[in-house]
Formats: C-alpha cells, sequence, structure tokens
C-alpha cells in the first residue's frame, strides 16, 4: 500500500478528528468521504441542499452549515445562484478502505466491490458473470495442458506490441462473417475488455472533455470515466437502443467526443438495437464528428446477430471492442479493440507505455486455444439454450414478488427488472446483503440516477436461495410480495 495515498486519504476523511460528532459533522465527512473516493471530483457540483437534506435525514439549514464550513475550509466554493462545488484538486484515493463495506454508499462501483470481495456463500445475483460450472471447463484445462508443450519463449518472454498474431487472425475472421473488413493490422489484443477501453479514454480524451453514455449503462462506464475527469453526459435507453430524439439534443447541446454503448444485448437491460436506430445514430456521429465505441462482449449470447454499428460504419468512426470473459474464463484476461490502422499505431504506443506490451503470451494461448477447441461452438450453442430457459424459469420466479422483466431480451443472462411500487432499490439491496446476497440496484447504472425503481439480475446466479432472501428483504423495506 502506498502510505502517502492512505495519509492523504484519512486526512480528507477526518479532518474534524477529536470534535464531538454533530449532525453537521456527519455532512461534511460524507462530502469529504465521497470527494476522496472520486465520487465528486474538481468542479462537479454538489447535491442540492433540499435534495441532500432529506438523503442524510438532516434539516436542510444543517446541510447549509455543512457546506459554508466547507467552504470556508477552501474544499467547496459557493457560486451565487447556482449552488455548491468542488473547489481544486482531491487527493488520492484512499487505499487503506478497499474491501465490502455494508455502509459504503451504492454508487457504479458498489455493485463491483461487493461482488469481487464476497465471502464464501454469498449469492450473488447482481453480479457481472456466470457461475464457473457453467464455462467450458475441458476446452480451457485442455488448453493449458497444451501449454506445457510450448517454446520456452511463450512461457518466460515479453509478448509482441500488438498481442499474438494468430489470436488476432482468428479474431479477423469472426470480423469478416459480420461483413467487417480488418485486418491483423487494425486489432490491438489488450489485457481485458476494460484496458481496451481505458486505452481508448487515454488516446482520444482529454480531461474536461464530454462523453455520451446510455442511461441506464454499464456501470463501470461511469467509474473509468470518472477516473478520467471527463464529464458524462447521457440519454435514455429504449427497447430499441437509444433515444434518438434525445440523442440529437444532447449532440447539439454539448461537444460530444465519445459515445460509449452495447449494441448487442445491452448492459443491464438487455435490449438490442434496431437496424432504424442504428442507422439515425451513425448518421447524427457523422453530422458531429462523434467517436462511438462499441463494446460487443455480450455478441456470442445473441441467437441471431442484431445490428453492430462497427460493421455498418466499416469501423471508420466505430471501435470494436471487445473480451472473452463472458463466454470462456473471467480468470484469463484477454481483451481486443479493432479500429482504424492509424488509430490501432497510436494505441500500440500508448498500452507500451502503459503495460509494456499486450496481454500476457500465455493467457493469449489459451484463449485461443479454447477458442480453436471444437467443443467450444457446442459450449455457445448449448449456453444460450439454458439461459433462454433460465430467463424463463427466473421471471417466473421474480412474478409472485411483483418483480417484472423492463423487456424480454433476446439472449444472455441478465433481466432487467421493474419492483413492486414504492421499494427503492438501493435500500433493497443493502437489506439483502445484510442476509448474504449481492443485489445490482438500478441507480448504479443510471447517470441521472432515474432507476430507482429497477433492479440487474444474472439469471445465471439466481436461484431458490436468492427469491427466499429476495422475499425476505421486501418485506424489511416495506415492499412486495
Amino acid at each position: 500500500m502506498d502510505n502517502r495515498s492512505h495519509t492523504l486519504g484519512r486526512d480528507v476523511g477526518n479532518a474534524d478528528a477529536g470534535r464531538p460528532a454533530t449532525r453537521t459533522g456527519d455532512v461534511m465527512d460524507e462530502i469529504r468521504r465521497r470527494m476522496s473516493g472520486r465520487v465528486l471530483t474538481p468542479g462537479e457540483k454538489l447535491p442540492s441542499i433540499r435534495g441532500f437534506a432529506k438523503a442524510m435525514k438532516v434539516s436542510p439549514s444543517t446541510v447549509v452549515e455543512a457546506y459554508d464550513r466547507l467552504a470556508a475550509e477552501g474544499l467547496i466554493r459557493s457560486r451565487p445562484g447556482s449552488g455548491f462545488y468542488v473547489a481544486g484538486a482531491v487527493p488520492p484515493l484512499a487505499l487503506a478502505e478497499v474491501g465490502p463495506r455494508l455502509d459504503r454508499e451504492i454508487d457504479p462501483l458498489w455493485v463491483s466491490r461487493q461482488s469481487l470481495d464476497a465471502a464464501p456463500g454469498v449469492l450473488r445475483p447482481g453480479c457481472g458473470w456466470l457461475p464457473a460450472d457453467w464455462m467450458p471447463e475441458g476446452a480451457i484445462r485442455r488448453a493449458i495442458r497444451n501449454l506445457a508443450k510450448a517454446e520456452d519463449t511463450l512461457l518466460a518472454d515479453y509478448g509482441s506490441t500488438r498481442g499474438s498474431l494468430a489470436l488476432r487472425g482468428l479474431l479477423a475472421r469472426q470480423f469478416a462473417a459480420e461483413g467487417i473488413d480488418a485486418g491483423t493490422d487494425q486489432i490491438l489484443l489488450t489485457a481485458s475488455g476494460t484496458q481496451a477501453i481505458d486505452l481508448l479514454c487515454r488516446f482520444l480524451l482529454q480531461p474536461g472533455d464530454t462523453v455520451l453514455l446510455d442511461d441506464p449503462c454499464y456501470f463501470n462506464f461511469q467509474a473509468l470515466l470518472r477516473a478520467h475527469r471527463v464529464r458524462v453526459v447521457s440519454v435514455p435507453y429504449t427497447p430499441t437502443g437509444p433515444d434518438t430524439a434525445r440523442f440529437a439534443e444532447a449532440l447539439e447541446a454539448h461537444r460530444t467526443r465519445l459515445y460509449i454503448t452495447n449494441s448487442a444485448i445491452h448492459n443491464p437491460t438487455g435490449a438490442s438495437l434496431s437496424p432504424q436506430t442504428a442507422h439515425r445514430v451513425l448518421i447524427m456521429a457523422a453530422a458531429h464528428d462523434l467517436t462511438i465505441v462499441e463494446d460487443d462482449i455480450f455478441a456470442d449470447f445473441e441467437p441471431e446477430p442484431s445490428p453492430r454499428l462497427a460493421a455498418l460504419d466499416g469501423l471508420s468512426r466505430v471501435i470494436r471492442i471487445g473480451s472473452f470473459s463472458k463466454t470462456l474464463s473471467a480468470s484469463i484476461r484477454c481483451g481486443y479493440i479493432a479500429a482504424r490502422p492509424d488509430w490501432i499505431e497510436g494505441l500500440v504506443d500508448l498500452q507500451v507505455a502503459t503495460n509494456f506490451g499486450g496481454p500476457s503470451p500465455v493467457a493469449a494461448e489459451i484463449v485461443l486455444g479454447a477458442l480453436g477447441d471444437g467443443s467450444y461452438r457446442k459450449h455457445l450453442a448449448g449456453l444460450r439454450s439454458r439461459l433462454a430457459r433460465r430467463r424463463r424459469e427466473v421471471s417466473a420466479l421474480l412474478e409472485p414478488l411483483g418483480i417484472r422483466p423492463w423487456v424480454e431480451p433476446r439472449g444472455g443472462y441478465y433481466l432487467w427488472c421493474r419492483l413492486p411500487e414504492r421499494t427503492d432499490g438501493a435500500e433493497l439491496a443493502r437489506a439483502a446483503l445484510r442476509g448474504g446476497i449481492v443485489l445490482a440496484p438500478g441507480n448504479v447504472f443510471s447517470v441521472t440516477q432515474s432507476a430507482p425503481d429497477l433492479m440487474r439480475f444474472n439469471v445465471a446466479q439466481t436461484g431458490e436461495p436468492v427469491i427466499d432472501g429476495l422475499r425476505r428483504s421486501l418485506r424489511a423495506v416495506g415492499g412486495g410480495g
């Protein structure tokens, strides 16, 4: 651990250490904690006085006093007629706070932290991956055994800057089947899908730039963009893709540099992009010089391919990214970027500077071996059928609780569901966590915090024990069955 980061983060969180606990002090500590944890970044507006008073269960005058004291300390500043804003730089993230906490704010990192750090026995219907026994264990083990016969250099040396040529060739052939003409020189292997987005943000964005996201969207898009200190605006997502009228309004109102989305089996909604919406999005992107990052990580779960922006655009202003963690293994990290050749050249240099090359050659070789295994295609077909049954079963289990899908997905393992009337997803998630169940409440996916009554369920991780726990948690918060 970096002791300097720990100390600075602790100092911000406990600047009033030793003072008697007061309601004003509690409000101040919460604001400091959000700043230290990058929930509030420089220049960002603080919550409204009335809204924060309601959230903290204090009077508006208490929040006013707390904001005034924080302004006197120089941590925030007032803009007359506009509100309070974070002033100056915030200290490094306090690494000492890593770990699952029941009192952690339910923000875009909440589900990831609770799911990844869950103790054995904790149920995880809110997590974003399949159970281990749903994955192609046989193909992975065969690929690992074949590594024993590999050249010493593969086991001991750094890999090439672009990653395995053989794996890039396999991806190029898959893209060709979709109608995307991309040679191996247009494909860069990365350490993961998340690292692919991180590289693209480093390559294309500067602090203060504006990025467009769907609302709702994958929560880690928000968390990663916050780390890059860019401004995020959002457009509502519909069962056929982004709301194109609101998309146009956002492009007119903001100088938007980038749009990040899932086209196939959108996370968290499970919706798929329609041809009409795809066409309109690409026309607007061309008119406003907008670059699109299309995260295609769920493509293999579709029974039949839906429209892809990268295929329609030909990798001109659309960048395709993906990884193999959802269908192969989340432990063997390997992702990719497919883009214009000149952009790939710049990304290669950036990856060398930040990671000294692409993914582990061992990881890439395991992925290549598993994907080329004769059983992998059968695994995917079986997985799609199994998930189709499981989506129906889980929908039937949730129905008596008053929990209903927002849309019927064409594939994948997510159900984006509306909760019973007057049920707050964050409260339900906290109640469930006390009972050993990690849920994914709607607002962690929503830039505008407009999904408090929605919840994402991973059907492969949702069984009778989860349903029983949900029933108890709903009763505890006064909602539904």
